[in-house]
């Protein structure tokens, strides 16, 4: 029997879309960001020293890498505080068809510093299923689109990673039509998209696992990967708000870039690389085969049957 070769994750590259367009003629969206995500245990995270302390494993994977890492933009700087909510029907329809809706705002001295951001996405390892879905509103407002590219490590294992693609639309919430926001009939009205889950007139969203998520911030300064490609990075805990509950912890980084001909062979083996050797020396932190969103759907028990 001939011996398949197995392809080297930090060399290897997505493949383009088939051409395409949406219903009215618009072309595909395709990839415009790359985001590294690593899901982290919460053991270390008790208080900020937790952040610094990972920090240090960043700082050592980048230079035995070749990665530049510069702290100065982060130098002094405090965690922030976002509040998350996910809402989703009862029998998690959206998240069992791979959709996500989430109410985002950013606290500051205790008080909200924005208005809050609604985002809805359709994430699923099909880049070509997750680009065909037009996740497009249907608002008189601004809106603006995401097409990501997330890596996370390999279910099972350290030292490889798997890709979900996340096409994203996100919204400040006065954008949002007025009436009954929790109706899946108006959400349908809203999101085109979430027609095809065949809503009943009397299906509701509510919050999810009725948790509001309390996530504390904090970045960590830029990563250099050559050739004109940088990533600011971050590292954050997830709790629940009230209890403080920590659920949790994620390292993440993302690269934006217009064209994925723009990223430079060298700077993406090199992001590669360091994503790998993030894992390898701090595995202990690892927490594998999660997502931060299904780890609140799972809170309750009773898992949804989730794309990721």
């Amino acid at each position: 029997m001939k011996k398949l070769k197995m392809q080297d994750p930090r060399t290897t590259r997505t493949g383009d879309l088939k051409p395409g367009q949406y219903a009215d003629g618009s072309p595909l969206d395709d990839v415009q960001y790359l985001e590294c995500k690593l899901i982290l245990k919460t053991d270390e995270f008790t208080s900020a020293k937790g952040f610094r302390k990972y920090a240090k494993l960043v700082a050592k994977a980048a230079g035995e890498c070749g990665v530049g890492f510069d702290t100065s933009s982060a130098s002094g700087s405090r965690p922030a505080i976002r509040e998350v909510m996910f809402m989703d029907t009862e029998d998690f329809r959206l998240y069992n068809n791979a959709f996500i809706l989430r109410r985002r705002v950013r606290f500051e001295d205790g008080f909200p510093a924005e208005e809050p951001e609604i985002v809805f996405k359709f994430r699923h390892p099909d880049q070509q299923q997750a680009a065909e879905v037009d996740v497009r509103p249907n608002l008189p407002g601004d809106y603006r689109v995401k097409f990501k590219a997330e890596a996370l490590p390999l279910k099972d294992r350290l030292g490889g990673y798997r890709l979900l693609f996340s096409h994203n639309v996100q919204f400040p919430l006065s954008q949002a039509p007025g009436g009954d926001r929790m109706a899946m009939e108006r959400l349908s009205e809203t999101f085109p998209a979430l027609k095809a889950l065949k809503a009943g007139k009397t299906d509701r969203v509510s919050l999810v696992n009725q948790t509001i998520v309390e996530e504390v911030l904090q970045d960590l300064g830029t990563l250099d990967f050559g050739k004109g490609v940088t990533a600011d990075a971050n590292v954050a805990l997830w709790r629940t708000r009230g209890e403080h509950l920590p659920l949790v912890g994620e390292f993440a980084f993302q690269v934006k870039f217009k064209r994925r001909a723009d990223v430079h062979d060298k700077a993406r083996e090199r992001c590669a690389k360091f994503f790998v050797r993030l894992q390898q020396i701090g595995s202990a932190w690892i927490y594998l085969g999660a997502t931060k969103t299904g780890i609140v759907y799972r809170l309750k028990g009773n898992p949804p049957q989730a794309h990721e």
